[in-house]
């Protein structure tokens, strides 16, 4: 009987210490860094510095200014235009991306600089490109930010092309006033939590709510060729820590992040674009594709979908470090 009951004590004790064992520990603000280094490693190690190791608010900023401003020194901003895959082009600067996607039925251009960029980059490269901006039928804006948007009511009042922005940002946008710098577009396709999609030519881009770096933050899947070869682009439409620095707001950028993840997952996404060229290093990846490839050899941009998903893991993770550093500093 005595052994029975040691017996049984000792088997009680192992199977606490086997669940205590299998119950994860707490996450710690130290412990989701340093996943995030791992989830970033060599291909984001920049992103993972910008947004895990020193985030933008850190400390207070200024607003930037919202009226007219006299353009920076071309020579610090101009890029050349580029074909980059059979039916994508950039024409954005060596800071801030713009892409030209082209269709049958016409133009979707993606994001649209700060105004003194927007003729010279887009108008005056989809020329030198041989494309007619004339053709321009849908601008998608990432997010309301100066640096994406001033080049909208351009392109929206020029060639008639509609705007597509998130609905929350189109609110912030319409109270600008009509000095701003760029104009401010009139108001039409606005996207809500449940996203959209637009098609044009046969080509249909799955629009994503993705609220964080602002409150209509898009991003974007869409098809593109290689050689004829389709891929599939996860477009990341807000990446910095600008935001207010408050508990709920890194919760939300976190929660777009997973969101973004698994819609690049459902759709096979191998091609990582961002909308600065520090975080998918766009300026060198346009100039590179203009080289020639080896037989077999990957485009410049392709890289394959673990590589894709450990974007959104770690922006997502850095996020969710950001709001437990708070929560324990209360």
């Amino acid at each position: 009987m005595t052994h029975r009951l040691l017996t049984v004590g000792i088997l009680g004790v192992a199977t606490a210490m086997t669940l205590q064992a299998q119950t994860p520990a707490p996450a710690t603000p130290e412990g989701l860094v340093a996943a995030a280094k791992r989830a970033a490693g060599l291909d984001y190690s920049g992103t993972f510095l910008r947004i895990c190791v020193a985030p933008d608010n850190l400390t207070p900023r200024p607003p930037p200014p919202t009226g007219p401003r006299a353009a920076p020194d071309r020579a610090t901003w101009y890029a050349a235009p580029y074909k980059v895959f059979d039916d994508l082009y950039f024409v954005g600067t060596r800071i801030h991306s713009a892409w030209a996607l082209t269709t049958r039925d016409g133009i979707v251009v993606i994001d649209t600089l700060f105004d003194y960029a927007s003729e010279p980059e887009i108008v005056d490269g989809l020329t030198k490109l041989g494309l007619d901006p004339r053709n321009i039928k849908y601008v998608l804006i990432s997010h309301a930010h100066g640096d994406h948007d001033q080049g909208a009511a351009l392109l929206q009042s020029r060639y008639g092309a509609k705007v597509v922005m998130g609905a929350a940002d189109w609110d912030a946008t319409l109270e600008r006033p009509a000095t701003a710098a760029g104009g401010v577009p009139k108001r039409d396709i606005a996207v809500g939590p449940e996203g959209t999609k637009i098609t044009l030519g046969g080509t249909t881009i799955d629009v994503i709510a993705t609220p964080g770096h602002t409150r209509g933050t898009l991003s974007y899947i869409f098809p593109v060729h290689d050689r004829g070869r389709t891929l599939t682009v996860a477009y990341a439409g807000g990446t910095a820590f600008n935001f207010p620095r408050e508990s709920q707001n890194f919760a939300i950028y976190r929660d777009s992040q997973k969101k973004m993840g698994e819609a690049a997952r459902a759709a096979g996404a191998a091609v990582l674009m961002t909308n600065h060229t520090e975080f998918d290093r766009a300026y060198d990846r346009a100039r590179l594709a203009q080289l020639p490839r080896a037989p077999g050899e990957l485009h410049p941009y392709e890289t394959d979908q673990a590589t894709v998903l450990r974007y959104f893991e770690m922006s997502g993770l850095c996020a969710e470090a950001q709001r437990l550093s708070m929560e324990s500093a209360n």
